[in-house]
């Protein structure tokens, strides 16, 4: 029955891909399908294989250690903080986590990883060295951080290299941001800590083959002759020492927790604003009462959160969710696509503190759920990408909606797997 579902989902996901597709004539399905390959290999590695679990688990300790010592550095500067809202449980952590990861690069060892994970998937799938290093560093750094691994190249990316590029900065996620969604995930509780660390980091590394196989279906390669091979990074922005990389890397990691404050207040407050208006209407129309019975109480009114589990429950139900927690599950990917990953993560965790959700429906969220994928990436990416390569900010604006499509039917896919092979 697990079989018959993951497989109906993995139709399910590829059929939308291959519908969008720019040229479905073109499409390499033998990358595809190494892709995809790639994926379970990953999955069944880390989570099947006792010396790469245990690495794994290791690497996922260091990150639990690591939250707890943003909370001593919080303690310094605000003596009085209560780690149980999200401005002091989890934005620290991205600014510690932003300045290690300044730190890791300076000294060489995160290319030797990406450099790595690039030359798997360069062979595996036969990709260029630019498409290879980009989606390798995105496991790792953000939707602009790493497209300057291969910063001088993007001016001479083909199309469907440009798309590669974009679709695995929206399929993954950042150091930082992970170590704030573990932070959100785990709470004050060590174990689920390490357990959702274990999570993202797996749902992060299988992500990227699942960005390539997802943009290579929807821009398939049609210039094979002209790809570069080469996989050599490019040594931009490291800083001049290593305080300074970690010195600029905290400063980094300040902005972006600002920048994730700020779109939190801004965008929960717009919520609230449509859920006061869309209540008001439930009540009149009596349409709350009949919310509240069609959903059993999983919704008691008319909301932003309703309407979207209706949207997206189809898409929850094919990865694995049963149909009774499809509509939560679905309003989730709905927050995550129109919204942020933050907010849905946020829900996310309140369903699980709630009891809302089985162990399955929280594995495969969470799963589903690890990627940047959202319209605030368009424009992202644009101003990040574009400002590398001012040439080429008009095919990446022409691409951004399909880059964002093919990232959210790769983390689905990702959450499709691990819902038969984890789960």
């Amino acid at each position: 029955m697990d079989l018959l579902r993951f497989l109906i989902g993995f139709i399910f996901i590829i059929s939308i891909a291959y519908l969008f597709s720019a040229d479905r004539r073109m499409i390499n399905w033998r990358l595809v399908l190494s892709g995809i390959v790639l994926q379970l290999i990953f999955a069944i590695l880390i989570t099947n294989i006792p010396f790469v679990e245990s690495l794994f688990s290791s690497i996922s300790k260091f990150f639990v250690l690591l939250i707890g010592f943003s909370k001593e550095g919080t303690l310094f500067l605000f003596p009085d903080a209560s780690f149980n809202g999200f401005a002091f449980s989890a934005l620290p952590v991205v600014i510690l986590f932003s300045s290690i990861s300044a730190f890791l690069y300076y000294v060489g060892f995160l290319q030797i990883i990406v450099k790595s994970i690039a030359w798997i998937m360069s062979k595996t799938m036969k990709l260029s060295g630019a498409e290879s290093l980009s989606a390798a560093g995105n496991i790792f750094l953000g939707q602009t951080e790493a497209p300057l691994l291969v910063k001088p190249y993007i001016k001479k990316m083909t199309q469907s290299e440009l798309m590669c590029l974009m679709t695995g900065g929206m399929a993954t996620i950042a150091g930082g941001v992970f170590a704030a969604y573990v932070a959100l995930l785990g709470g004050s509780d060590s174990e689920e800590s390490l357990k959702f660390a274990t999570i993202l980091l797996t749902a992060s590394i299988m992500n990227a083959p699942a960005g390539i196989v997802m943009s290579k279906i929807f821009q398939p390669e049609n210039v094979e002759n002209s790809i570069n091979k080469n996989l050599d990074l490019s040594n931009e922005d490291l800083g001049s020492n290593a305080i300074h990389a970690l010195a600029k890397g905290a400063s980094d990691g300040l902005k972006l927790a600002l920048n994730i404050a700020a779109m939190l207040l801004a965008f929960l407050a717009v919520v609230y604003m449509l859920n006061y208006f869309l209540e008001f209407f439930g009540d009149i129309t009596t349409l709350n009462s009949w919310i509240n019975n069609f959903s059993d109480g999983q919704f008691d009114k008319l909301s932003m959160e309703f309407l979207l589990g209706q949207v997206f429950r189809v898409f929850a139900f094919m990865i694995g969710i049963s149909w009774n927690e499809s509509a939560l599950v679905g309003s989730l990917l709905g927050q995550k696509f129109v919204l942020n990953e933050f907010i849905a993560y946020l829900n996310l965790a309140e369903m699980k503190s709630a009891g809302f959700l089985s162990e399955k429906s929280i594995l495969i969220s969470t799963y589903a759920l690890c990627g940047f994928a959202n319209f605030s990436s368009i424009a992202i990416q644009i101003g990040g990408i574009g400002s590398m390569a001012p040439s080429r900010q008009k095919d990446i604006s022409k691409l951004g909606l399909r880059a964002l499509l093919a990232a959210t039917l790769a983390t689905l896919l990702t959450g499709n797997i691990a819902g038969f092979i984890i789960a």
